[in-house]
């Protein structure tokens, strides 16, 4: 009997905690579905509603939400569990011109970036590693022996001028500025080195969202990130350019696809400037606009997206057109990332043409029910007529 009542206690105990973890689970599956903010039009009340549409979750409805401004709500479960406050901001109806073409991007490094650390072989036949330890890839050297630097000519420079001396360098590691002394070494072919391999600019082809009607412009819907370290580059400053697509690689299972272009660095060609490089994509300022393929459009925001479908305006074939795609998922605990929804691609001429989301399309306007809603952001790696996208009212500024 007391073998039977012990293994019975033992379910009930187990029993209890599944309730509890799934409980637990619940409540933050339920905390991260709600938005941190919620944009709606000023006089819609009903798009507050939608927001935060859960049979569980409640919140004062004695605020006027017609009323310019912001303010915080506090949600909580059936009126009793505090969940979440919410930020909410009221806005006039507003619009942007969305765009779909592909541009040029060139961008310069804020110090000079760190890629890895190698080996270097000596006049005197010896391998060693100076850099070993001391220097990390990803790190951004600002200084050398307290000069201010921007580029890798002047490091190599400033590496032959020491003739051996020991070299004090001020780097930027992960938003930290760390000294480190470093001792370049004399290497086979009669040149002081650090053993350091390094990087100062990127450029590559990525695709305009919008510009709103002060010349600001919105691209990528992701950040660019250097292609050895896998980290998002701290850039100085940058210049966006027109850019002709030359070449589709279809993408297959397995294989993203790609769009190969031509940038031309001319200054009649230039477009712009890029001023941030972040998570959720690259932002700067439009000097041409009459070089964009531009339409006004409304802005809809997260609450207003519905699985269905919707258009994709993208350029693949030299001009930019519409195409259909569906949204089949959507992650409301997801709002505020790239990836807040699935896309799926349905129409037939640009799956022909490109099998799906290729690389290059990244920031290729979604638009649904007529309002800009979001852009495209990755592509499904096994599967190209898939992908995820971000809303639009993150990548506003």
């Amino acid at each position: 009997m007391s073998k039977k009542r012990n293994y019975r206690r033992f379910l009930i105990v187990l029993l209890v905690a599944d309730i509890f973890a799934a409980g637990v689970l619940g409540f933050r599956h339920l905390q991260n579905s709600i938005p941190n903010t919620v944009y709606i039009h000023a006089g819609q009340e009903e798009e507050l509603s939608r927001a935060l549409d859960s049979p569980l979750l409640t919140y004062p409805d004695t605020i006027d939400v017609s009323d310019r401004g912001s303010y915080r709500i506090s949600c909580s479960l059936l009126g009793i569990l505090p969940i979440k406050e919410v930020q909410v901001q009221t806005m006039e109806e507003k619009s942007v011109a969305v765009c779909g073409v592909p541009v040029g991007l060139y961008m310069e490094t804020e110090g000079v970036l760190v890629v890895d650390t190698g080996e270097i072989l000596q006049k005197d036949g010896i391998s060693c590693r100076p850099a070993a330890n001391i220097a990390k890839a990803g790190d951004y050297i600002l200084e050398v022996n307290g000069t201010p630097i921007s580029g890798k000519k002047e490091l190599i420079q400033q590496i032959h001028d020491s003739k051996g001396e020991a070299m004090e360098l001020l780097v930027n590691r992960g938003g930290e500025k760390i000294p480190l002394s470093l001792t370049p070494v004399l290497a086979e072919d009669d040149r002081y080195k650090l053993g350091i391999w390094v990087r100062d600019n990127t450029q590559g082809i990525g695709t305009m969202t919008y510009v709103d009607t002060e010349g600001k412009f919105g691209a990528l819907g992701h950040g660019i990130s250097d292609t050895d370290t896998g980290e998002l580059l701290d850039i100085e400053d940058g210049e966006l350019y027109q850019a002709q697509i030359m070449s589709i690689v279809k993408g297959v299972k397995g294989t993203p696809g790609e769009l190969s272009g031509y940038i031309e660095y001319q200054k009649d060609r230039k477009i712009g400037t890029i001023e941030k490089n972040t998570e959720i994509g690259i932002f700067g300022r439009v000097e041409q606009p009459e070089k964009l393929c531009l339409k006004e459009t409304e802005i809809g925001y997260k609450q207003e997206v519905q699985e269905g479908r919707a258009e994709l305006l993208t350029c693949v074939e030299g001009e930019v057109k519409s195409y259909e795609i569906q949204i089949t998922d959507i992650y409301r605990e997801r709002a505020d990332t790239n990836k807040a929804f699935v896309l799926r691609v349905t129409d037939p001429e640009l799956l022909a043409a490109t099998g799906g989301i290729v690389q290059g399309m990244s920031g290729s306007p979604i638009l649904q029910n007529g309002k800009l809603v979001g852009a495209v952001t990755h592509v499904f790696v096994q599967d190209s007529t898939k992908g995820y996208g971000i809303f639009i009212e993150n990548m506003l500024w």
